[in-house]
């Protein structure tokens, strides 16, 4: 059984198309989408659109419900900003009620059965929420905590567009980057700019046998800058600064 993890592709389709022409030359059984699919890129009908025809499931990210329900937001660990409000705004413009059903039938989490070794629970920050930060160094009880008592053999989240792998007791949990923004986490805050390649995982379980494959594909970066110009995002100049560097 061969199972694809993608996460955080945030409105960029260049990035998922080429995601997904590398999953069309190297097929899986399923593939499983770990949260924040359209919010903050140029093109969220248009990814929506593809996760729908490519099927599987999907888990429910903090910016999915961002659009579903501001009040949550308000609610949560991270700041909302004028900026932020304006893209929210200009991404419900883009998207019909169909694309916000799709949304709604995101699952707080999905569960797997990967033959001989168990179970796959997939999450976008933790089991207990989506707002939860998980990263390689942190602490094992802080980590048990947000787990919520849920455990698996293999554990998968995304929200920190970090790809890493990290043992938890005798459970392995891991992060398969994100697909649409991808960026080196060492850079000043206020000087980010974004990767050429969309990061994603393969879990593959063969007698007996769990192997993990961390996938970085290129693609052009140029095209994701066209496609904010076309689309005429709000506050489009500084994303597409971020891309051209």
């Amino acid at each position: 059984m061969r199972v694809a993890l993608i996460s955080d592709v945030h409105g960029n389709l260049v990035a998922l198309d080429a995601v997904l022409e590398d999953l069309r030359r190297d097929p899986v059984d399923e593939v499983v989408s770990l949260g924040d699919a359209a919010q903050g890129g140029p093109q969220p009908a248009e990814v929506l659109d593809a996760l729908r025809e490519l099927g599987g499931r999907a888990v429910m990210g903090n910016s999915d419900n961002f659009l579903l329900e501001l009040e949550t937001w308000q609610e949560g660990p991270e700041p909302i900003t004028p900026e932020l409000l304006d893209v929210r705004e200009w991404t419900l413009s883009r998207l019909s009620n169909d694309h916000l059903d799709f949304i709604r039938s995101f699952e707080p989490t999905v569960q797997l059965e990967l033959g001989g070794v168990g179970t796959l629970l997939c999450y976008h920050g933790s089991p207990a929420s989506f707002d939860d930060v998980i990263l390689p160094d942190t602490p094992t009880d802080e980590f048990e905590r947000m787990a919520g008592g849920r455990r698996a053999p293999l554990m998968a989240g995304g929200h920190v567009h970090l790809q890493f792998v990290r043992r938890h007791g005798d459970s392995l949990h891991l992060n398969p980057g994100s697909v649409g923004l991808a960026y080196d986490h060492d850079q000043p805050e206020d000087a980010i700019s974004f990767d050429p390649w969309a990061q994603y995982a393969v879990v593959s379980v063969e007698d007996g046998r769990l192997g993990i494959d961390f996938r970085r594909i290129p693609f052009d970066p140029a095209a994701v800058v066209a496609a904010i110009e076309a689309g005429g995002r709000p506050h489009g100049e500084r994303l597409a600064a971020q891309w051209r560097a």
